[in-house]
């Protein structure tokens, strides 16, 4: 039973991140790391055995400890992932935020220039 519990919820998690992108909510670059996790769960919910071998075979004691330490660590390239793309849009903030001030001094300057400038009067 708790081997269909592991396989439900790793084909549940597999279709939400799919039906995520096809609804253009998630995209490709954020999806690769919960297709990589949804597909790792799908094989050790297949496979229970597998997770058992590499336990042993990296020298963890016990295979639930690799599965937390593996789920932690994609956590981490997900957090970090998000953190660069957050620091990219914060400098394009800030780049936009300057061209729009820049563009505002302009508009001011041509306005006031404008106002100044002598009426022309219409003679024909």
């Amino acid at each position: 039973m708790t081997y269909l519990l592991g396989i439900a919820a790793a084909l549940i998690a597999l279709a939400s991140v799919v039906e995520l992108m096809r609804r253009r909510r998630l995209r490709e670059r954020h999806a690769v790391w919960w297709i990589l996790a949804s597909l790792m769960a799908l094989v050790a919910a297949l496979f229970p055995v597998s997770v058992s071998w590499v336990a042993g075979v990296l020298g963890v004691g016990l295979p639930s400890n690799l599965v937390f330490f593996v789920s932690i660590v994609l956590l981490f390239l997900v957090n970090l992932q998000h953190s660069a793309e957050l620091t990219d849009l914060e400098d394009k903030t800030r780049t936009l935020a300057e061209e729009v001030a820049l563009q505002k001094v302009r508009l001011e300057r041509l306005e006031r220039n404008d106002d100044r400038s002598p009426n022309t009067p219409d003679t024909p």
